[in-house]
């Protein structure tokens, strides 16, 4: 199957404005993204989708692969959709471009269920929460799921309830803004109207639960930092200075 690889990035965003663009030891922030998506076998194209002419001009001048879209979608789903629609592909992955230390060893076991099992049409990957300020944290997308691994909700709110668990004993995940979806249901997605709890939750995942379709979890041994501020920028920083596999890529 043909596996097609979008990244949605714009400029505009109310705590860190620009971070695209963010430098990290020399190179965007978004292009650090699409070249570590780039190592994974299993994906044969890596596009960057903006809005903004300053991010396209930035991949393409690091010999990328990036599309304008239009400025008007308020999620980030609808970019990669609009994106995707041009180029002939089963699968869309779709990792989000703040993500600078994501892994391509986190690739192939999201793909796997679409690759192998034909009724799954969407996948999302997942990692347990370590530290207590992100269970807290609104900026952190958590979500529970039921007995057969499928999304039952997502919040930026703390849940499962911490206090109606009292000493029961759980675990807590997140999502890692780390999508596959079969190419007819993205599309699909784009067709279908926003969802109240999507807009309640911000989180456009819940638009295809609401809708009725499955979301496969898949759980990831790998942390992986989200950069949502500068002080992010500055951990996302240090922790790439230690990456062994920062070599394999930066002098590309």
């Amino acid at each position: 199957m043909n596996v097609l690889a979008v990244i949605p990035a714009r400029m505009a965003s109310s705590r860190f404005p620009g971070k695209p663009l963010a430098d990290i030891l020399g190179l965007p922030m978004v292009e650090h993204v699409r070249r570590r998506v780039s190592l994974c076998p299993l994906i044969h194209d890596v596009v960057v989708a903006t809005c903004d002419r300053e991010i396209l001009d930035a991949v393409t001048a690091c010999r990328g692969k990036a599309v304008m879209t239009a400025s008007t979608h308020e999620r980030g789903t609808d970019r990669i959709a609009e994106a995707a629609r041009a180029v002939s592909c089963d699968i869309v992955l779709n990792v989000q471009g703040d993500e600078p230390l994501v892994r391509p060893e986190m690739f192939e076991p999201l793909l796997a269920p679409l690759l192998h099992e034909p009724e799954v049409l969407c996948t999302n990957l997942v990692t347990e929460i370590v530290a207590e300020e992100e269970f807290e944290s609104p900026d952190v997308v958590k979500t529970v799921f039921d007995t057969r691994g499928n999304v039952i909700y997502f919040s930026r709110e703390p849940i499962p309830s911490r206090s109606k668990a009292g000493r029961m004993a759980f675990k807590k995940y997140k999502q890692l803004g780390i999508i596959a979806f079969r190419s007819d249901v993205l599309q699909r997605f784009a067709t279908l109207p926003p969802t109240p709890l999507e807009k309640i939750e911000s989180v456009d995942m819940m638009r295809l639960i609401e809708h009725g379709y499955p979301i496969r979890i898949v759980e990831t041994r790998f942390q992986s930092i989200g950069v949502d501020t500068p002080a992010d920028l500055a951990q996302a920083i240090e922790t790439m200075k230690k990456d062994p596999l920062l070599s394999a890529y930066s002098g590309k």
